[in-house]
């Protein structure tokens, strides 16, 4: 699916004038064009699915790899900084860390790929619950772990700046899979390293 720049730029110059205001003005004529492009940019996700984004970074690497049958070995990739935009409001949701964990089986994924699978989920209309289960399935889907957990936190626009108005209050999401759910030992370990 591609984004529509156009149409959004005549969406905006109507909003502009719902809002009272002329988008003809100097300081308004490119505005239509400048939020249809940063659309495009800030809401790229939203043109893959999560299968396509699982093929687009499925660098991974099995060389070497001997992996015990019950290992509890642990890659973790903390505070990854990423930004979202809530589907109710379309408020932006920053200073957004997400904590991505796996036990690898046979393959283990390039270190940046994670950071990349995590920023393109954030680019669409989204709930933070749902960033979780989508960063968990795509690894699952690159790494051919059943196992992977993740953890984020974030502020919301419309928590911060509109409705009660509370600056600084975040949000802790956690989405479990496999092992992370039923391992206590396994899930132990994870806090200790995410607590670090």
């Amino acid at each position: 699916m591609a984004i529509d720049t156009k149409a959004i730029e005549e969406h905006i110059k109507g909003i502009l004038i719902a809002l009272g205001d002329d988008p003809c003005r100097e300081g308004l004529k490119d505005t239509p064009a400048r939020v249809a492009k940063m659309y495009a940019e800030v809401f790229s996700g939203m043109c893959y699915s999560n299968n396509e984004i699982a093929e687009m970074f499925n660098t991974t690497f099995e060389d070497n790899l001997i992996i015990k049958e019950d290992c509890l070995d642990i890659v973790i990739m903390k505070d990854i900084q990423i930004f979202s935009h809530c589907e109710h409001h379309l408020a932006l949701m920053y200073n957004m860390k997400v904590s991505v964990a796996y036990v690898p089986t046979k393959k283990i994924i390039g270190l940046s790929k994670i950071a990349r699978i995590a920023d393109m989920v954030g680019r669409r209309l989204q709930l933070q619950e749902r960033i979780g289960t989508d960063i968990a399935e795509i690894m699952q889907i690159v790494t051919d772990s059943s196992d992977v957990a993740v953890i984020i936190e974030g502020e919301h626009g419309c928590m911060t700046t509109r409705g009660i108005k509370k600056p600084g209050t975040k949000t802790m999401t956690t989405t479990y899979t496999g092992r992370f759910n039923t391992d206590v030992i396994l899930n132990n370990k994870l806090m200790m390293l995410f607590n670090k």
